[in-house]
């Protein structure tokens, strides 16, 4: 038996005035996920428990199946596992995102233009935290860089500020009201303060603005936590398996699970990611002797951040043609049942930017079964429709490799 995931990051959302009163996914043309939908289990998936922040760090480990109450230390730990950075008992990481604000002179009247910097490439951005690095490191605070505008900061002996604020839940908002008070959080606002000087002729940032693009004039930190610790797949459910995605996020969790991390060139995390490099990984790994693939794919969350709607459409069908078409083709050629599993982390509605909490609408297709449960397409609605619901992730992923 092969399982797939095919995790659409950020991809459910709410109906929407500018789109009809529609959702992305009922607007997107996507024949071969509404086919398994036909043919599958649909429904609602509650992945971010009550009292939990819907990240995508808590909504992808419980997809997962992981029990995210009792494993989950932070975002940013996870990572610092992707970059290689050896986390001791004392260290506590914080996200460092390079984002653009606005230019008033004095930093608590700026407002957040952009928390990724206009998707800053990873080569420019590593030049800049190399260079904030120099003038900023110290005993206690260290900078690693990462991904695009994701990079992580280390304290050692550091303690937990709590009062951190994600940049991408106030994206055009004044930043006034969302600074960190506590005392821990007043060291990381006068590192903020530091990095606006220090980035504001800097000649990277003086050719964005000549070509137009933003500028990363600023850090921004978020998603505390402290070192991680997560039982290994093969072990908790019995497979083989590998993860593919283009963010940090996701290949922590991979290499602190056990699952193969799978680099495909091209991933960026966005709607210009190579979707077709990723199901070709896939359909290899699972060629190669893999149990299981999860495939993660930002783009459609990154467009609900930025309020994208036509790309977020754009991102599913990409998904649809370029990922779920081909690996459902090569897993129906190779003649060995298997199991798909559609659906997002948490929804990232346009109309907020933002992830909320609410319950992700799913697809559990089994090639051996190929019986409806009355959807006729994978929508919001239609899922809602069905009655079906799981109340946690560890549920949603104990049926999906139930090999009943």
């Amino acid at each position: 038996m092969k399982y797939v995931v095919i995790l659409g990051d950020g991809m459910a959302d709410y109906p929407n005035q500018t789109l009809g009163g529609k959702t992305p996914l009922e607007l997107a043309k996507k024949p071969n996920i509404d086919n398994l939908a036909k043919l599958g289990k649909v429904g609602l998936c509650k992945t971010v428990p009550e009292g939990m922040k819907p990240g995508s760090d808590v909504a992808n480990l419980s997809v997962l199946g992981y029990d995210v109450k009792s494993c989950y230390t932070g975002r940013s730990p996870l990572e610092a596992a992707s970059i290689g950075i050896e986390l001791k008992e004392t260290f506590v990481t914080a996200r460092a995102n390079l984002v653009t604000l606005t230019n008033e002179p004095n930093f608590e009247d700026k407002t957040m233009v952009d928390y990724s910097a206009g998707e800053i490439s990873t080569d420019e951005a590593k030049v800049l935290i190399d260079y904030l690095a120099e003038h900023l490191n110290t005993q206690k605070f260290k900078f690693y860089a990462g991904i695009s505008y994701r990079h992580c900061l280390v304290i050692d002996n550091g303690v937990i500020a709590g009062d951190l604020t994600p940049p991408h839940d106030i994206t055009g908002k004044p930043i006034k009201d969302h600074l960190p008070t506590s005392e821990v959080g007043k060291e990381y606002l006068e590192l903020m303060k530091k990095s606006v000087e220090l980035l504001k002729d800097h000649p990277i940032n003086l050719e964005r603005i000549k070509q137009g693009k933003n500028p990363a004039s600023s850090l921004w930190f978020w998603g505390e936590g402290t070192k991680p610790s997560l039982d290994n797949y093969k072990e908790k459910y019995g497979v083989d398996g590998a993860i593919i995605s283009a963010v940090d996020l996701l290949k922590g969790i991979g290499k602190l699970s056990g699952l193969q991390v799978i680099e495909v060139q091209g991933a960026t995390g966005n709607y210009d990611t190579n979707f077709t490099g990723k199901a070709r990984a896939c359909i290899d790994a699972l060629n190669s002797g893999k149990d299981f693939v999860y495939i993660h794919m930002e783009a459609p969350d990154e467009c609900g951040h930025h309020g994208d709607s036509e790309h977020k459409i754009y991102s599913i069908e990409q998904i649809d043609q370029k990922v779920v078409g081909p690996v459902l083709s090569a897993l129906e050629k190779s003649g060995e049942p298997f199991k798909i599993l559609v659906c997002p982390d948490h929804p990232t509605p346009l109309s907020l930017k933002t992830h909320v909490s609410d319950p992700v609408p799913f697809i559990l297709y089994d090639s051996r079964k190929k019986v409806g449960n009355g959807a006729t397409a994978y929508t919001e609605q239609q899922a809602q429709n069905t009655n079906l619901y799981y109340d946690d992730g560890i549920s949603l992923v104990k049926a999906f490799f139930d090999k009943n």
